[in-house]
């Protein structure tokens, strides 16, 4: 049983849990406010962002990037051709590649702003930045969306997958930003059809489940967000 702090529109820590239903692996879910800075947290990630996992035998592992590579080499080679990050060396720079530019580039540019100002803000203190959505860096971000689907669609009609003839981490950590801001209204899927069907296929996998199922009160989720045939 592995225990994962998390927050549900955490980005990165839902890629972590797409991670483990792919492995099949049982997890108790721990919601982190990392506004909060719990010293009990903090102790954990001194850095004080999710997600963090833990497992009996080893220290905290914080960062989904450092997650999902031990998670690979625990459990990697036990799922054959279904592995997450493939064996030959070439597929993993790709892998790993685009695991980079989803968790570092599209959260700074994309995810991270909306998911701040359209959901985090509403729950901070005041003293803690919340309050008011920033209008102008929510223009930014959604401005920003529109390339990176681009990107995605680009990849989506030269590939199976993102990176390559297979599922990998690739895929799943791009629907795990995705998702985060599609619950709020904010990927203009008309505008690539490539990465759309791309998206159904991924969003469709049993280990998504759980993440359609969760709701924040008060903000609605998109149409399209439970929507398998959008």
């Amino acid at each position: 049983m592995y225990t994962l702090y998390h927050h549900s529109f955490c980005p990165q820590s839902r890629f972590i849990r797409l991670v483990l239903g792919e492995y099949g692996l049982d997890v108790k879910l721990v919601e982190e406010r990392a506004w909060d800075r719990r010293e009990a947290f903090l102790a954990l990630n001194p850095a004080g962002t999710p997600p963090v996992l833990l497992t009996d035998g080893f220290p905290p592992i914080p960062n989904a990037g450092i997650i999902a590579e031990y998670l690979d080499e625990t459990h990697g080679p036990a799922m054959a051709d279904r592995r997450l990050l493939p064996v030959a060396m070439e597929e993993r720079i790709e892998v790993r590649r685009l695991m980079a530019w989803f968790n570092e580039k599209f959260f700074e540019e994309a995810s991270g702003p909306l998911v701040n100002e359209r959901i985090y803000k509403r729950f901070m203190p005041e003293e803690l930045g919340g309050g008011a959505p920033s209008m102008d860096v929510i223009r930014a971000a959604t401005a920003n969306v529109r390339y990176h689907l681009a990107y995605i669609g680009w990849l989506a009609r030269t590939r199976n997958f993102l990176a390559g003839d297979r599922l990998s981490y690739a895929d799943l950590v791009a629907a795990a930003h995705l998702s985060a801001i599609d619950y709020l209204g904010d990927v203009p899927w008309s505008e690539d059809d490539a990465a759309k069907a791309w998206y159904a296929r991924v969003k469709s996998r049993p280990s998504f489940r759980p993440l359609l199922s969760e709701w924040l009160a008060g903000v609605p989720a998109s149409r399209t967000y439970v929507d398998l045939d959008f």
